[in-house]
């Protein structure tokens, strides 16, 4: 154990390496998913910062957040999660590798192991869909999961060392909320419990043919694949309708020499859009390759919203502010503009969608069900993260997950279906801080806020604190209230009265 925390000086320099070493993190990321280049090489970019991802560096940076600020608490955090990173590179290297490689046979074709799960939301066909999730599955468990228990075994010995008894006590140390949180998803199912059986239900009986008493998991892509509203949602629109959107709050998407379209579509590049900040704010890079469809579109309004929160970010924030920090915040700006696709006053605007009202339920139908999915998550990997033999979760994962959706998860996915960083608590917090404050721009711009100017200003504002503040800090100074997962479930019910 080192005998004191890390100088002044010492904590400049440490900043300014992490700066570095996540700028070459992120733009190996771009690369790989970008389909630029079919290696993820990780090896040499934690090779080229070895003092960074040590276990000493990692005590030592907690020792020093004792009396401190938040700051050097997320510092320390980096530095914990930088030495696991580490010990795990290795495993992430290879999954990724594998991903890539692998091939499925389906019927007279050969599919990439990435391209399965679009597939399986594409086909028409129940039966052909539930052999490509058993193709799935198959190469899941023989050739994922087994380095997914050896990446955990390596996760528990190390949390050990950093002095906690659990992965879940050590995020505790953080000052993670989770048990609060873990209360609030209970509510949350108690309290949209028939809701979402009675909308769900509906909605697997219109787009899968089957009630949601007799749906399988392999109909469930399908369903929120939602093919009839593709003609409105026509892939060639997409980034107009983004320009058009930002242009109403004041922001020429063209004109942002910080951000970067990659457009082009290449063999390995991944089918879904995704931002990558390599340098924050001064490059983001926003990748698309557009198929269309609403889930299509929403993906792309996601990763915008990420994209405009970094490239907006103030440069003069530390490192921690611009960089690190609560990922509830970053999220909920993804999600405030992916929810736009479930205006219809936003429909109406951009897009010829019939019956735009049927389409913002059926939205709402689908964050209910996404929302349950993530409460039961945080539920199953909090007993996961505590249990001394992980492949024993594997019935709790199918229990819990299966009793928030009627729907009974693979069980092989319940090493893949697990977020590092307890992620899933950022996903579930950004949704009800995207509610929230939806609600706040609604009172204080009107329900068409997205297209005011004004309304641009106060987000460009927002944005420009980066992640300074966590999400309850953000909300509270915004609004006064703080983040409540109760009202998710009330813009839930707002959409499906509205219908």
């Amino acid at each position: 154990m080192p005998a004191a925390p890390p100088s002044a000086l010492e904590l400049d320099a440490f900043r300014a390496k992490a700066d570095r070493f996540i700028a070459e993190l992120d733009e190996e990321y771009y690369v790989h998913y970008a389909g630029l280049k079919e290696g993820f090489d990780l090896k040499s970019i934690y090779d080229r910062y070895p003092e960074l991802t040590s276990l000493e560096q990692a005590q030592s940076m907690g020792l020093a957040v004792n009396g401190s600020g938040g700051g050097i608490r997320e510092l320390w955090r980096f530095a914990v999660e930088g030495y696991m990173g580490e010990l795990t590179r290795e495993h992430t290297e290879r999954e990724a590798r594998l991903e890539a490689e692998l091939k499925a046979k389906v019927g007279d074709q050969e599919l990439p192991f990435r391209m399965l799960r679009p597939t399986i939301a594409n086909e028409p066909d129940r039966t052909k869909r539930a052999e490509i999730e058993k193709t799935r599955n198959e190469l899941t468990e023989e050739h994922l999961n087994p380095i997914h228990l050896e990446s955990d075994e390596v996760v528990r010995d190390a949390v050990r060392k950093l002095g906690s008894d659990t992965y879940v006590d050590l995020y505790r140390r953080f000052g993670f909320d989770l048990d609060g949180l873990a209360e609030q998803c209970r509510a949350f199912l108690d309290s949209t419990e028939r809701l979402y059986e009675t909308t769900a239900d509906r909605l697997f009986r219109e787009r899968a043919g089957v009630p949601l008493a007799e749906a399988e998991r392999w109909d469930v892509a399908r369903v929120f694949r939602a093919v009839g509203w593709d003609a409105a949602f026509p892939a060639d629109r997409m980034l107009p309708a983004l320009e058009a959107t930002l242009a109403d709050l004041g922001i020429d998407l063209r004109q942002q020499e910080n951000v970067h379209l990659d457009l082009e579509e290449r063999p390995l590049k991944t089918p879904r859009a995704f931002c990558s900040p390599i340098e924050v704010p001064d490059k983001v890079m926003l990748v698309i390759q557009p198929m269309g469809g609403p889930d299509d579109w929403r993906a792309l309004f996601h990763e915008a919203g990420h994209t405009e929160h970094f490239a907006h970010t103030s440069a003069d924030l530390s490192v921690e502010d611009r960089r690190l920090g609560d990922n509830a915040v970053t999220e909920g700006w993804a999600m405030l503009l992916q929810h736009l696709i479930d205006e219809p006053a936003w429909l109406l605007r951009r897009l010829d969608v019939p019956r735009p009202q049927e389409f913002a339920a059926e939205g709402a139908t689908g964050l209910l069900y996404f929302v349950r999915r993530y409460c039961a998550k945080l539920l199953y990997e909090l007993e996961f993260h505590a249990a001394d033999d992980p492949t024993a979760l594997q019935t709790r994962y199918v229990e819990l997950l299966g009793d928030a959706l009627k729907i009974e998860p693979s069980p092989t996915d319940y090493l893949a279906d697990i977020d590092s960083s307890f992620y899933v608590t950022a996903y579930l917090r950004s949704w009800a801080f995207e509610a929230q404050l939806r609600g706040f721009l609604r009172e204080r711009f009107g329900n068409a806020w997205f297209t005011r100017k004004d309304a641009g200003s106060l987000l460009r504002e927002l944005w420009s604190e980066g992640q300074r503040m966590n999400a309850d800090e953000l909300l509270s100074e915004v609004t006064g209230a703080p983040i409540e997962m109760e009202a998710v479930a009330e813009r839930v019910r707002e959409s499906l009265a509205n219908a």
